[in-house]
């Protein structure tokens, strides 16, 4: 009985001490990653636009724990009313996004806004023209006596004439309405005939509402209008003096895309759990779509091609539609993703 009760004496202050032992690890564990969240870099992220598939791998990046394991502390933000660009470019975010279209005017005014393209979410333009299929706008030129939904914008509109006229159609013939259009499939039943949109959001949900319709892609229509669509940009400054954290930064995003693009199904569901409202059939339809334009025919995510950037910037310097011609490789740089 003595010999038991030794044993079990023995036992008990065993198991207090190994308690006392995980007890203090678990604080220490818990000390470590406060002083590590404490130490990490902040970097705030601002979107373009309304969480969607687009932003998928920025979403992943957060959830899988890229952005920590590379000592970040990163916030993602929706944009202001001024825009993405404008707040990074006066650094309020020390990355953003933006498309090369609209980029061009930050660019090319008489004071170019300190912001630069440093990786680009999809590899090629998935926008073009849809409209009903009963339509027949089976080719730009016959976009002639119908009607288009336009933001008026000159390099908008540039876009358009162009590959209408080169379809053998009459752009002053095409009927332009002056509207923002925010339920496509409600656009198309009404008075408006054909939409500029973005196929991964818009085309599915027009293929999910069982819409038949003819989608002219303008990167179909025009090779120099494959143009990159949406960017991420940063804050020159900022970059300049912290091209470390820009490069962990810009890692870090892309092991997320990369993630999203060889599971469709898997990111969608991070993307929902981080903006719940959201229609989850439409995530899970885009992002299906989606997981091959990350990459797609690079050699890596992120990859922004000089000759096909360069080639839209000057279309648009040889049809002045910018206030000062771009140079050669403006606005754009890869030194920062490895």
């Amino acid at each position: 009985m003595k010999k038991f009760m030794a044993v079990m004496l023995s036992a008990c202050m065993a198991f207090s001490l190994c308690a006392c032992g995980n007890t203090a690890t678990e604080r220490n564990s818990d000390a470590t990653a406060e002083k590590s969240t404490k130490n990490s870099k902040k970097i705030t992220m601002v979107l373009d636009w309304t969480p969607n598939t687009n932003h998928t791998g920025i979403y992943v990046a957060q959830e899988k724990g890229y952005f920590k394991e590379a000592g970040l502390d990163v916030s993602v933000i929706q944009p202001p009313d001024d825009g993405a660009t404008d707040l990074v470019a006066s650094g309020g975010a020390e990355f953003g996004i933006d498309f090369q279209d609209t980029l061009a005017a930050a660019f090319s005014s008489d004071s170019p806004l300190p912001v630069t393209a440093v990786a680009a979410i999809l590899q090629h333009n998935t926008s073009g023209l849809i409209s009903l299929k009963k339509k027949g706008i089976d080719s730009p030129g016959k976009l002639e006596g119908h009607s288009y939904a336009t933001w008026d914008s000159p390099i908008e509109q540039a876009v358009l004439k162009n590959v209408v006229e080169k379809d053998g159609g009459d752009f002053s013939r095409v009927k332009l309405i002056s509207t923002y259009v925010e339920d496509i499939v409600a656009a198309l039943h009404a008075d408006i005939e054909s939409v500029w949109i973005y196929y991964g959001w818009d085309g599915v949900k027009c293929d999910m509402e069982g819409l038949s319709t003819n989608f002219l892609p303008f990167a179909d229509m025009n090779p120099t209008f494959d143009y990159y669509s949406p960017v991420i940009i940063g804050n020159n400054d900022y970059m300049k003096k912290n091209p470390d954290t820009t490069k962990a930064f810009l890692s870090a995003v892309k092991k997320g895309y990369e993630y999203a693009a060889g599971n469709p199904s898997d990111a969608a569901d991070i993307l929902l759990k981080a903006v719940p409202e959201l229609d989850e059939k439409l995530v899970q339809k885009s992002q299906e779509y989606l997981s091959k334009q990350y990459i797609a025919d690079a050699a890596q995510w992120g990859e922004i091609d000089a000759n096909r950037w360069n080639g839209f910037y000057q279309w648009l310097n040889e049809n002045k539609l910018v206030d000062n011609a771009l140079d050669e490789n403006a606005g754009f740089t890869m030194d920062y993703l490895k």
